[in-house]
């Protein structure tokens, strides 16, 4: 082993995280869990140097979530030169607030002194039971803004979640003069208290935090011109905040503990619906969702828009007659009925096209349906890195009848579609391409999305069915009005940088 290999260690493994509560032995932990990445902090290679038995400790009061920083280790590397041990204090401080650098006893004495009567900062938004193996747990979610003192310090507390567990995830700005644009929803568990079984506590389990950006829709004719005299400049008589706007989930995160137990749907529904509500949001969009995100976020929106009366009225014109040559008929879905539709459910362009894309294909019969079996969706998601495979890779077309000129015909417009979308989206790079370079790139990008959602319908038909069985069991959710979440799986972390490159990518 080279020399400076014994001095270094893996930051991914050297920095434990954990959440802590007060209890009649003194603090207790409730969970310990690590970082995903650590690259934005320690560097590429996620190495620490300078130390032997490295132990970067960095727990949390799971109420309030005050830090507390720990480092530990049995020998430091005496500097040789230029070459010095890592200051992983100096490095930290960028990351954590200066209570996170404060004495042990201080932070064990703040933890044993939260009051009774603490719950989270902000308003609380809805209290939903939780079931995962046979146990039923409380959740609250809370919403607040950065202009409330208390949201703020939560928020500096844990900024450094945001590049530890989102690819390419950085702090948000919360000194720059923005705060009544940014809303903090944050996700706690409500449980027995761990001190006096008499009371409740309650832990932290997740947050998300999301933007405003104002709307301005440009008039069909221009407005008359206002004199001087029809403005009050100095004391306007409007609020910002009434103003048309586009809401941007950035952050979205669920801790380690809490994942694997359906919460991330769950959390991202019910901000969905918060903002449906919301009669100045135009437009609910997401910030660079990864693969995982996005998946959960199209079983959420599909299973929302299913139960629209205009979303289940969309359907392909089959009586469309599909031109030799020339340009894509423009009428293959009513486009005066899509737009309002979209409208009315306040999803960007792009989202709202492939999840019709995806519920028009689960319409289509069975004989020309695409279709994957369980074994070919495995192979799918144990792939490394790579394009998805074609849906020719576990297709169940031996089992099925031959179309009728009627079934074919309705599938090639449902393609047509799909590839009007993609071509458009992805006109620049296509244009890049020899053109008989152009149709077979368009073709395996069809093939790809059409896998896609066979994988995705697969998954939601099987959270159906444990849906239905928790149901029949007794431990269906029984909370009323409120959007149903349809994933039993969870988001950790939403970023940019870890989305599979497929063709049909496009920023919203």
């Amino acid at each position: 082993m080279p020399a400076d290999e014994a001095w270094s260690a893996n930051s991914n493994e050297a920095l434990q995280l954990s959440l802590v509560a007060p209890s009649n032995d003194g603090i207790k932990t409730l969970a310990k869990f690590y970082p995903k990445f650590t690259y934005p902090i320690f560097g590429n290679a996620e190495e620490i140097f300078g130390y032997k038995n490295l132990q970067i400790n960095l727990r949390y009061n799971a109420t309030d979530m005050r830090p507390t920083l720990s480092i530990t280790y049995s020998k430091k590397f005496t500097a040789v030169g230029e070459t010095e041990a890592t200051d992983i204090e100096g490095i930290l401080r960028e990351y954590l607030p200066e209570v996170a650098f404060q004495k042990k006893n201080d932070f064990e004495a703040a933890v044993k002194n939260v009051r009774d009567d603490w719950s989270p900062p902000g308003e609380l938004l809805v209290s939903f039971n939780a079931h995962s193996k046979n146990t039923t747990s409380t959740y609250e979610v809370w919403k607040g803004n950065l202009a409330d003192p208390a949201v703020k310090q939560v928020i500096k507390r844990i900024q450094i979640l945001a590049p530890i567990y989102i690819e390419g995830g950085s702090a948000i700005p919360v000194d720059e003069g923005e705060d009544d644009r940014w809303t903090v929803f944050f996700l706690y568990q409500k449980k027995t208290s761990t001190a006096d079984p008499t009371k409740t506590d309650y832990v932290f389990a997740g947050y998300s935090t999301v933007y405003r950006f104002f709307y301005f829709k440009a008039p069909i004719s221009p407005p008359a011109t206002p004199s001087v005299e029809d403005l009050d400049l100095e004391n306007p008589k409007f609020d910002l905040s009434e103003l048309p706007c586009r809401t941007r989930i950035s952050q979205f995160i669920i801790l380690p503990p809490f994942q694997g137990k359906g919460l991330g749907t769950k959390f991202y529904s019910l901000i969905f619906e918060e903002y449906i509500n919301h009669p100045q949001t135009v437009e609910i969009t997401v910030e660079d969702p990864n693969e995982a995100f996005d998946d959960m976020r199209d079983l959420a929106d599909l299973a929302y828009l299913r139960k629209m009366p205009e979303f289940r009225a969309l359907h392909l014109n089959t009586s469309i007659v599909i031109p030799k040559t020339g340009p894509a008929p423009n009428d293959i879905i009513d486009k005066d009925a899509y737009e309002a539709c979209r409208r009315k459910a306040k999803i960007a362009p792009r989202q709202f096209a492939r999840v019709l894309e995806m519920d028009l294909m689960s319409r289509l019969p069975d004989s020309v349906r695409p279709d994957i079996d369980a074994e070919g969706e495995e192979d799918e998601e144990e792939a490394e890195g790579g394009q998805a495979a074609s849906t020719s890779n576990g297709v169940s077309d031996a089992t099925k009848r031959e179309p009728t000129p009627e079934e074919a015909h309705e599938y090639k417009l449902w393609k047509l579609l799909l590839k009007k979308r993609l071509f458009l989206h992805n006109k620049d790079a296509l244009g890049q391409l020899e053109k008989k370079e152009r149709p077979q790139k368009l073709n395996e990008a069809v093939a790809n999305v059409e896998f896609d959602y066979s994988r995705l319908l697969l998954k939601l038909e099987e959270l159906k069915k444990r849906a239905e069985a928790e149901a029949a069991n007794g431990l269906s959710d029984k909370a009323k009005g409120k959007r149903k979440a349809v994933d039993e799986g969870d988001v950790e972390e939403m970023g940019s940088a870890t989305k599979k490159a497929r063709v049909e990518d496009a920023e919203e």
